[in-house]
């Protein structure tokens, strides 16, 4: 019989197996025929022999497994696992107290009155993945670097929480404020990881399922751009993704998997629990959720490590000389595996071993007590430590390790495998004294039969706590913690927004080429031109910034090992180990995960970095929405444009590519600050303020949001005196009216603005109207601070009641206001409520379509007739002119004709 210590690894695609070797001499022959075939023949005829063997084994229906996937066993024998450098039986003690601190907070948050609900089974399962961790890999921040950065699975974060208990990071009148960030303010904890709830705590946002592997992946990349790029050392940093097997589901989980083996991420490392189960049943029932992640992995290109089952294990597959066991575990299908979980010791024997006389035999002198504990991988601090060691190791390749675990272990028989053991949030009496049993507590019965549940913590100078302390101090300080080390950046002096703000003279440009001649300029700053990190997904020349090809180029660790195709033009691709501009290929996803890392080194690795993210403003806050939430979550800064921005400039393109509604979108988001400016000049305000507000003196944890243009226009020179308060706080009067007995004020934002000065000059000329053109530069924060001044007039009735900005700028206008944009009518309705006198909206509701500009602005009756009846119509409303003058005006421009407009110009993709 072989020992585990016998064990020799078959290897299967470059990764070893669990499997006895039996006759070792024969194995070694014909190891020793493909050594000879390649000394003597060379690599090509040894690949071509082992092809033709392969064949061969399958026309003889040898069962040769698939190159994607190996038997469902460990991936390390158990003679090459590593010397464990930990007391076991400290690391078991430890975990004992913070299994019990975590479930016992859950259920006290169930308390009368309170019932905030909670999460025990995940972190119940997944416990040993992290304790190793924390004991043994993750390296905090105290050098003054970065550390790692752990993206841990949101549901589990009871179980983070209850580990910082122990280390007096925490107080027990924390853990009973859990889920109660304001009633129990200051001693309140998020729910999950939460980095705006807890600034000091948590780093990565990671419970909506999909965003943390993702995440962590382009965190793993930044590490190594920031390196490349000389901005940070990051040599030591190691990402760790602690992931949910039915969180693989996701689109974002597995869509990105390839970046991370392509460009080699050695310092990343995913950590799949896979207890079998989703929120309300089997991830795959019917199959093996480990063995479909494998091949998933494998396939694209990444190293995997599966740690299935314990060292109970380990004698038994030292005694499967013919295969029976393993086989066996290879086609038992997970609901399966589940149910054991849940069985006596009697059902498994009969059940797993009982079909064949060979698997009887190798359990017959086991209790059913011992085949009961037969148990998995993910519980085995030896087997983890040994899968962990591995992945830190392993050079050239990202790595996953697969850990097969129970859901709701140590529970009880109430939680353990249960389908519903996710929403299960409460322990009975019966089921504390079974858990403390369980894990061996000193905790009296009377303790558990009256009132709450206790927390238990072994003392501060106990043996189980000095450990603790001692394991972090040598790993480098505790974890998770967020740090900002960073300090404020120089800004830019005046001379850098002059170009911009003088206009574009005869030359017709649009507010995308804008915002790009202002970058250039940006980027030659001295002293933050190199912080600034490019980002668009495969759009760079339609966005006009193909001209930062040859200086800033693109990053690419491999560099440029071709001639480029366009490599005689003057901008012509170019690709560099410390380029500037990551290009993410035709991936929204990615390039929001990009714009995160980037947005929140300052904290990550205290160098503040200022991420431009330009796209197709349709692909931005409706395609990667919950990534924007996720990116104020984490506390990034950075500027994200929206660019081709609007519903009728885009032609040609048809109604999924037409924005009018990313304004809308990004309102929702506290952290957004977002603007719709007309002019160049204006942009150079709004990027100023926005350097000045997330990079300079008592930054803030906002991001900007710019939607710009693909429509050329003559760009003015901004105006003497402009009024900059007004462009930042969202509206100014951009033009007055200089003529005409009527008076009337046009609200136009965006590309608006030049329909809106038609109108005015149509109005004057044709009707005896004046009026004043202003430019909305932001609806939103208009409304953001209109709602702040009624929330402060609430809850201050005795003082003074504030007047919203848009208020006091139009208090003393005269005439009614139309507001129009190229978005739909939502957005520039978001300031009704506050605009003193008659207010319309014009705006762009319902799907766009292909046609030419001035068509679908007829459609819509946003062109410079459609505000001319705008006005004329509410002045009839007030009673100031006939209303006889709006059925002339429909007729005259021929409004219900969308034939009849003029197309306007065309073109102007950037």
């Amino acid at each position: 019989m072989a020992s585990g210590s016998d064990r020799t690894p078959i290897i299967i695609g470059g990764l070893p197996s669990q499997v006895p070797d039996f006759d070792p001499e024969e194995t070694q022959e014909w190891l020793d025929s493909l050594d000879a075939a390649v000394d003597e023949r060379g690599r090509e005829r040894a690949r071509y022999l082992m092809l033709r063997l392969i064949e061969r084994a399958r026309e003889k229906r040898v069962a040769v497994p698939e190159m994607r996937s190996t038997d469902y066993v460990n991936t390390i024998a158990t003679r090459d696992e590593p010397f464990f450098p930990g007391n076991e039986e400290i690391e078991r003690k430890i975990l004992n107290a913070t299994r019990w601190n975590a479930a016992v907070m859950v259920s006290r948050a169930q308390r009368p009155g309170i019932g905030v609900g909670g999460h025990i089974a995940t972190f119940a399962s997944s416990a040993s993945l992290y304790d190793v961790g924390f004991n043994h890999f993750f390296r905090g921040k105290d050098d003054g670097k970065g550390g790692d950065q752990v993206f841990f699975q949101g549901h589990a974060s009871p179980g983070i929480y209850a580990r910082a208990f122990l280390l007096d990071r925490l107080t027990e009148q924390q853990l009973d404020g859990f889920r109660q960030e304001k009633s129990t303010h200051p001693n309140g904890l998020s729910s999950y990881p939460h980095p705006r709830s807890m600034p000091d705590f948590w780093e990565f946002p990671t419970v909506s399922m999909g965003l943390g592997p993702i995440g962590a992946i382009y965190q793993a990349r930044m590490n190594r751009y920031m390196e490349a790029r000389g901005l940070a050392d990051t040599s030591d940093s190691h990402v760790w993704a602690f992931l949910g097997d039915g969180e693989m589901d996701e689109p974002e989980s597995l869509g990105q998997l390839s970046i991370a083996a392509r460009e080699g991420l050695d310092n990343l490392t995913f950590v799949v629990n896979c207890n079998l189960q989703r929120l309300d049943g089997p991830v795959r029932g019917n199959g093996k959720i480990i063995q479909e992640l494998e091949s998933a992995f494998r396939g694209a290109g990444w190293n995997v490590i599966k740690v299935v089952w314990d060292r109970s294990w380990d004698p038994l597959l030292a005694q499967d000389r013919d295969g029976v066991l393993v086989n066996k575990l290879n086609t038992t299908p997970d609901g399966q595996f589940q149910t054991y979980a849940t069985e006596s010791g009697a059902y498994i024997r009969n059940h797993f071993f009982g079909g064949d006389q060979r698997l009887r035999a190798m359990v017959e002198d086991m209790t059913d007590d011992r085949i009961l504990h037969l148990g998995r991988g993910g519980h085995d601090h030896r087997k983890v430590y040994a899968a962990y060691k591995a992945a830190k190791e392993h050079k050239g390749q990202p790595t996953v390790i697969l850990a097969q675990t129970v859901k709701g272990w140590t529970l009880g028989p109430n939680f353990e495998g249960r389908n519903a053991t996710h929403q299960m949030k409460k322990l009975t009496v019966e089921d504390l004294k079974h858990f403390r049993d369980r894990l061996h507590l000193p905790i009296p019965d009377k303790e558990l039969e009256s009132g709450l549940p206790p927390y238990y913590h072994p003392g501060r100078e106990s043996e189980e706590i000095q450990y603790m302390h001692d394991r972090r101090r040598e790993c480098g300080g505790y974890v998770p913690t967020r740090v900002v080390r960073a300090t404020p950046l120089p800004q830019p002096d005046d001379r850098t927004y002059a170009a911009v703000k003088k206009g574009s003279g005869q030359q017709q440009i649009a507010t995308t080429m804008a915002f790009v001649r202002l970058l250039k300029d940006l980027m030659r700053d001295k002293e933050i031109g190199k912080r600034f990190v490019l980002i668009a997904p495969d759009e760079y020349r339609t966005f006009g910034m193909d001209s930062f090809f040859p200086s800033a180029k693109i990053y690419n660790p491999l560099g440029q090992t071709y001639e480029s195709v366009d490599r005689e033009l003057l901008l012509a691709y170019k690709e560099s180990p410390n380029g500037q501009m990551l290009h993410d290929g035709i991936s929204e996803a990615g390039c929001t995960a990009s714009l995160i890392a980037a947005g929140s080194a300052y904290a990550t690795h205290g160098e503040p970095l200022i991420p431009i993210y330009v796209f197709y403003s349709m692909f931005g806050f409706q395609r990667t929405g919950d990534q924007f939430w996720q990116m104020a979550d984490q506390l990034a800064r950075g500027f994200v444009l929206g660019a081709t921005a609007g519903r009728t400039t885009l032609t040609g393109e048809g109604l999924q590519h037409a924005d009018g509604h990313s304004q809308l979108l990004a309102s929702t988001n506290p952290a957004c600050v977002a603007y719709d400016p007309a002019f160049a000049f204006e942009i150079a305000h709004i990027v100023k303020d926005g350097l000045r507000r997330m990079y300079g003196e008592n930054s803030e944890d906002v991001f900007y949001y710019l939607t710009v243009y693909n429509e050329p226009i003559h760009q003015p020179t901004e105006p003497e005196n402009v009024d900059v308060e007004g462009i930042l706080q969202g509206l100014y009067r951009y033009r007055e009216g200089e003529q005409g007995t009527h008076a009337a004020h046009i609200l136009a934002s965006g590309v608006a603005m030049p329909w809106a000065l038609e109108a005015q000059r149509i109005l004057a000329e044709e009707w005896d109207v004046r009026a004043d053109v202003w430019s909305a530069t932001s609806w939103n924060e208009l409304r953001r601070e209109a709602v702040a001044v009624e929330e402060h007039n609430l809850l201050h009735p005795e003082e003074e009641q504030g007047v919203p900005y848009v208020t006091r700028k139009l208090q003393d206008t005269d005439g009614p206001k139309v507001a129009v944009s190229d978005w739909m009518r939502s957005v520039p309705d978001q300031i009704a409520r506050w605009v003193p006198g008659t207010y319309q909206s014009l705006g762009a509701d319902g799907f766009g379509f292909a046609d030419t500009r001035g068509a679908a602005r007829r459609f819509f009756h946003i062109d410079a007739e459609s505000i001319v009846l705008g006005v004329l119509t509410e002045l009839a409303r007030e009673g100031k002119i006939d209303r006889s003058a709006l059925k002339q005006a429909l007729d005259r421009y021929q409004l219900l004709d969308v034939a009849a407009a003029d197309p306007g110009a065309a073109g102007g993709d950037a």
